[in-house]
Formats: C-alpha cells, structure tokens, sequence
C-alpha cells in the first residue's frame, strides 16, 4: 500500500479517504489509474458509496465498482450490527483488490457458480439461534467462491476464535489474502504442468487427501519441527494450504514495505552494523530497478523486527509474530517469482 495525494490541493491522501482533510474537496480512488480522482463530471461514486461507505470510482452512475461488482451476497442490514461489520469487511477487501490489480492479476466477478474462473465474496453470519446442529458458518474458499463469516468484523468474537485456534494472528485482511490465494493457486498453477511440477518439488503434493489431512491436523498438535519448513502450524496440515497461507505471508510483506517506502522510512538507518543484512551491491541499488526477493525478505526482517521491538515498548503483541526459515523463504521466492516482480 502507498500514501496518495489530494488531486486539488496536493495533501496527503489515505486509501480509506473519501474527502481531502485539507481543502474539503470529495475524492474517489480509481482502480484503473491507482489514483485518487474528484469526485463529479465522469466520475461516480459507487452504489455502496452510503451503505459500506466504499470510496471507489465505479463505471457509470448507479453501478458498481471493481471491488463492490465482486459481491454475490452480502449481509442481512436488518440486523444490528451488521451494516458496521459489513463496512470493516469491505475496508479490508478493497485492500486485497488494491493488491491484485497491483500485481496485474485478472481481478473479475463470477458470472455463473459453474463458471471456473471469476470471483465471488459471500459475506455470512451464522443463523440465528445456531441453525440445525449448532452449525456455522465456515470462512472459506470454493472455485472462486470466498466465503467470510462477518463475524470475524467483531474483534472480541474474532480474538476469541484467534485463541480458541491457537492462531498468533487472525485478521479480516488476513483472511481475504489467504482465500484468495486458492483461488489464484488454481488460475496459476493447477493448469501449468511446468508450474505444478516446481509446485510440488516447493510445497509437496497435493494430491495428498485435503479432508482426511484438516481432520488430522484439527485432531493432532503440529508435527515437531514444523517451523523450519512451514510459516504457520496450520500450513503444515496440507500443501493446498501452505500455499495459501505462504501466499498471505507475501501479501502482508510487500504491502507492509510499500507503505515504509511511501512513508520515506529508512530500513537500512535500522540495521545495526552487527546484524546489517544488506550487500554492498544492493546499498546503491537504481531504485527503478526490480528488486530481487533475497533483498526484499532482508529488508522485510529489518523492519519487522523493528516493529516487534516497539510494540512491546507499548505492551502490545508484535506487529508480524513469525519466522521465516530457509524453506520457507524459498517458498516466498515462489510466489514472488510467479507473480513477475523479480
């Protein structure tokens, strides 16, 4: 993510803004351009523009925009609470689609549920009184499908999940990268034999049963040793998830590092002559060069651990409570390979 400015008057804009704090004027971010636009003339305001206070420009007047045109289900407004939730939650999508249309990936709604390709958001909540058997409603992933139980809007109900699952992180942001992910291991991989085949020599074989590995994984603690070839316990259970989790690991880092770099940070003052992780090579770099990952995991290191040190100054939990071993490096090099930034 990157810091934008006012079109009018030049100030600081964020991604969640809908009007410059500055000047007053009311602005729009266009997906198309990745920038922010005054709102009027051409430009339109999503339909959702009241209700889930979206401040993306749509297409036309009374339509849609790129993230909003994605929905197939949204939640029940009639109960309380829901509207607020639903805002949080499409704050955090529009975030995932900012991502995405970033890396250049095909970012376009489903059009029928047979339809292979295509996205698709159900925003859920459990019935009420819990439904037949006390059942709930599973955030999840189905052929382009993403299933988010709005729920996990709430911080008090999702920190309780978070523990009750023995997660270190668990966020609704979180959540839409790792969904999306299978959707994208299907687009990018599953079709490739060559891709399939680096796949599996990366992340295992996924042909291993999905079904009979979440029951073991949910039933049985973590295999020893897990963090030197996993980023998270829950990778560990099947390689379709690994994936998945690897591939939020990406988004968390290269979005994190976007954001120090359009806050003018300076990584390498971080870096402790002791512990400097950079090469002499890579000091001077051309920064419109591409940036190898081996660079940006180094510098990704640098300000996490940063981060974490002045979080417990504040008595607060690391910002990115992780460890990325060898392997687990190499399997963030694959997903930074696959998507073309190296």
């Amino acid at each position: 993510m990157k810091l934008f400015s006012c079109p009018t008057c030049g100030q600081r804009l964020y991604f969640e803004n809908s009007r410059c704090l500055a000047c007053g004027v009311e602005v729009l971010y266009d997906p198309d351009l990745a920038d922010f636009v005054l709102l009027g003339g051409d430009a339109f305001a999503c339909i959702n523009a009241d209700e889930a206070l979206c401040n993306w420009r749509a297409p036309g007047p009374q339509t849609y925009c790129r993230a909003c045109a994605l929905n197939k289900t949204i939640p029940d407004l009639s109960i309380e609470g829901n509207r607020d939730r639903w805002i949080r939650v499409e704050a955090a999508k529009r975030r995932l689609i900012y991502a995405l249309l970033s890396f250049g990936l095909e970012v376009r709604p489903k059009q029928s549920p047979q339809e292979d390709a295509g996205i698709a958001f159900d925003f859920l909540a459990d019935p009420v009184g819990g439904g037949p058997g006390g059942e709930k409603i599973l955030t999840g992933h189905d052929n382009g499908v993403i299933t988010l139980n709005v729920a996990e809007a709430d911080s008090v109900e999702r920190e309780q999940r978070r523990i009750a699952m023995g997660e270190t992180y668990r966020t609704l942001l979180g959540h839409f990268r790792h969904e999306i992910g299978h959707y994208y291991w299907d687009r990018l991989i599953r079709d490739d034999p060559t891709r399939l085949a680096s796949f599996r020599e990366t992340f295992g074989d996924e042909t291993a049963d999905y079904e009979q590995a979440l029951q073991h994984h949910y039933a049985n603690p973590p295999p020893p040793g897990w963090q030197e070839n996993h980023i998270t316990a829950y990778a560990a259970s099947h390689p379709w998830e690994d994936w998945a989790e690897t591939w939020a690991h990406y988004l968390h880092i290269v979005d994190t590092l976007e954001m120090a770099d359009a806050l003018g940070m300076s990584i390498s003052a971080m870096e402790t002559k002791e512990e400097r992780l950079d090469t002499p090579d890579d000091a001077g770099a051309d920064a419109t060069r591409p940036v190898s990952f081996e660079r940006t995991l180094k510098r990704w290191i640098v300000l996490s651990n940063a981060s974490n040190s002045i979080n417990r100054c504040m008595g607060v939990p690391d910002l990115y409570p992780f460890v990325i071993s060898k392997n687990v490096a190499a399997k963030l090099a694959f997903v930074d390979g696959l998507l073309g930034r190296t």
